[in-house]
């Protein structure tokens, strides 16, 4: 099993995601939960395709971190 990073984002109206290791992997929601899961159906998707296609799958290599700093 791989687990890919999916970054999620707000933006001014819905939620957008996308996955780092995954170019092209994208998603979008009007709330988190059905951006989690439309990006997890596009993982699916993209991968399929890429099989599909003959191409090799990415190997899951980007890490996330939160950094916590005092507010300026």
């Amino acid at each position: 099993m791989t687990r890919y990073l999916v970054v999620i984002e707000h933006g001014d109206t819905s939620y957008g995601a996308y996955v780092p290791d995954l170019p092209g992997c994208v998603a979008v929601g009007e709330t988190q939960e059905e951006v989690r899961e439309l990006i997890h159906e596009a993982i699916a998707l993209h991968i399929e395709a890429l099989r599909e296609a003959g191409l090799p799958i990415p190997k899951a290599s980007s890490e996330g971190e939160y950094v916590q700093l005092e507010a300026a």
